[in-house]
Parts: structure tokens; C-alpha cells; sequence
């Protein structure tokens, strides 16, 4: 199966060439970058030396309408100027950004700022988390990938607000992320100076994920949700810890109505009572540790979610939905062991 990729050049991108390169089932045929046009891929990623032989292509010139597939690893605003005419061609397409998860355009254009340039494919795209939407993914043509935030703070609500157990009113996610989740970009935030030995929220007053968690929740308990979202930023390189909160209105068994709910996923792992997860168990590997408690058997229960926010948070989501588009196995491409320290 012939792979592209549009905007091979940031983290997530990177991501992807170091899994696509692992894939049995994958040619990687064209890797687009403009500002890197003509240099190999190797050059600037000597990790991927002897694995990856392409050189990077402007998007204007490169063959990405001969590919069977095209991911899109770039920033929001891109995939929705040049997706529609891959679309149009037959050519099926993963959005790693942000430009097709939310189904209300203008609620899209409110919270990221510009104009949507295809709006009439966002009805048609599939929003690609596949503990929710595995059958739709498999049948879709566009599939718009999930945010890292939204990813690990869906997975640890989504048995609660199924099984409409607690308050839907209330939420309260508590999230850290280590700096790669911001891109691959100079920024005076994200300078090592800056960003080492520190510690800080940002985005209180409205973050753009939140209406994404708020529709992909409301979806799954069909109720009104209301969240408050309070992201972190962590002197890490990667990974994603969200603190759940919720207030319990009928009691249950929470450990196993958690273990019912992802018996089957091959990449959530409720853990035993009393685990605390820690974003090392889950580094580089495309899995989402959960593990659920309820302090001094009160009337809230915490949950802890964490996985990495480059790869079960992105690249390898992505991996995950194109093995269900094309009928591979699953888990295809994604059995690496998280890397430790």
C-alpha cells in the first residue's frame, strides 16, 4: 500500500516515518515538506539512516494522488485547503490536525480563529478513536484523528458517562503534557531555559480542545457534558497525564465496569486498584494506562489516564485507523515496548 505524507518535518511527523518504517504493510512513497524540498529524510532524522531513503518533495510537485492513502501532519488550517482534491481523487486521508474533528463549523471557526476552507466534507469525515468509532473508521474515507489531550481525557471518562453513573454536569480534567505537544517550533515558552525546571497551566479561561472532549463525551452518553479543562505544561519531552474528577450519583463497581468496558481494546490497560500510571510506562508505545480510585470512599471518583501524546496521541493513532481502513491487524506496526527510563 503506497503512504504519503504531507508536513514530514515536525514531531508528528517524525512519529509517523519512524512507524510507517516498521509497518509490513506499508510503502512510504512521498514525504512533503517545503521548506526541506530535496534534502533525504535521513539527513534531518539521522535515526531513520538505513530505514527511510526518500528525499522530502514540495506538496505541489509530489505524487500524493498516486498513494493509497495521505496522512496529514501539519498545522491547523492546512489539511482543509489540499485534502479536498485527494478526497475528489479517490485517495483516502488521515488529519492529524484539527481542521475536521468538530462537526459544528461555527464553533470550529470560533474556537481556532479562521475560516473553514472545506466545509462540506466535515460531515463525511469519521472522528478516529477507535474505542468509539471502530466500524465507521474502517468504512471511512476521511477520518479526522484526535488531539493528544482530548485522546487521553475521552478514555478515562467514556465507561462513567456511558454508564451514566456520575454527574455529566461537573467534570473536571486536570491535564499535563509534556512540550512536544506543542510542535516542533521556535517559541520563547518552549525554550529549554524556559520550559526546564518549571511548571504551569495555560488556556484556564477556554482551551480549543475543549469543545472537541465536550462533543466526543456528549456522543458517547448522549447527555450534555460539562467540563472544565485546565491543561498543563510539564518540563518533559513527552507524554500526557490527565487527573479525572467526577461526582458519583449511583454507586457501582468502578474498577469493573472499567475492565468490562476496554476488555477487548489492545491499546487501554486498566490497571489494578490502587495503580498510580506514570507517563515512562507508556513512552514511544501507542497505549493508554488507566487506573481508577475513589478517596476515602467518598462521593468522587479519580481517574488517572496517561499515555504519550506523540503516538496514542497522534502518529500512532493514526497507524491504528489506517489498519482499520485497509483491513490489517490492528495492531499492526504498533507492538513496540514502551522505552525505559
Amino acid at each position: 500500500m503506497k503512504v504519503g505524507i504531507v508536513g514530514g518535518t515536525g514531531y508528528t511527523g517524525v512519529e509517523l516515518l519512524r512507524l510507517l518504517a516498521q509497518h509490513p504493510n506499508v510503502e512510504l512513497s512521498a514525504v512533503t515538506s517545503r521548506a526541506e524540498a530535496g534534502v533525504a529524510v535521513s539527513d534531518l532524522f539521522p535515526s531513520l539512516r538505513g530505514r527511510i531513503d526518500l528525499k522530502f518533495s514540495d506538496p505541489t510537485s509530489s505524487s500524493l494522488q498516486d498513494c493509497d492513502l495521505v496522512f496529514f501532519a501539519t498545522p491547523n488550517g492546512v489539511a482543509m485547503q489540499q485534502a479536498r482534491a485527494l478526497l475528489d481523487a479517490g485517495v483516502r486521508v488521515i488529519d492529524l490536525s484539527a481542521d475536521f474533528r468538530i462537526t459544528d463549523v461555527a464553533l470550529w471557526e470560533k474556537w481556532y480563529g479562521m475560516k473553514h476552507a472545506c466545509p462540506e466534507r466535515i460531515a463525511q469525515a469519521v472522528y478516529g478513536l477507535p474505542e468509539v468509532n471502530r466500524d465507521k473508521i474502517r468504512a471511512a474515507q476521511l477520518i479526522a484523528n484526535p488531539g493528544c489531550y482530548p485522546t487521553a481525557t475521552q478514555l478515562g471518562f467514556l465507561p462513567l458517562v456511558e454508564a451514566g453513573c456520575v454527574d455529566t454536569d461537573h467534570l473536571i480534567a486536570d491535564a499535563k503534557s509534556g512540550v512536544s505537544g506543542a510542535g516542533r517550533k521556535a517559541e520563547n515558552s518552549l525554550l529549554f531555559c524556559e520550559a526546564s525546571d518549571n511548571f504551569k497551566a495555560y488556556g484556564v479561561p477556554g482551551h480549543r480542545h475543549l469543545p472537541e472532549i465536550r462533543q466526543g463525551l456528549e456522543s458517547a452518553g448522549n447527555c450534555r457534558i460539562g467540563l472544565t479543562f485546565v491543561p498543563h505544561l510539564t518540563p518533559m519531552v513527552r507524554g500526557i497525564h490527565t487527573t479525572l474528577y467526577a461526582r458519583i450519583n449511583r454507586d457501582e463497581d468502578f474498577q469493573a465496569l472499567f475492565e468490562r468496558r476496554y476488555a477487548n481494546e489492545p491499546f487501554v490497560d486498566v490497571l489494578p486498584p490502587g495503580s498510580h500510571p506514570e507517563t515512562r510506562s507508556v513512552r514511544a508505545a501507542n497505549v493508554c494506562r488507566i487506573a481508577v480510585h475513589r478517596p476515602q470512599d467518598g462521593d468522587t471518583l479519580v481517574v488517572l489516564s496517561v499515555i504519550d501524546n506523540l503516538v496514542k496521541g497522534a502518529a500512532g493513532q493514526a497507524l491504528q485507523n489506517m489498519n482499520l481502513m485497509f483491513g490489517f491487524d490492528e495492531c499492526a506496526g504498533l507492538a513496540q515496548i514502551p522505552v525505559s527510563p
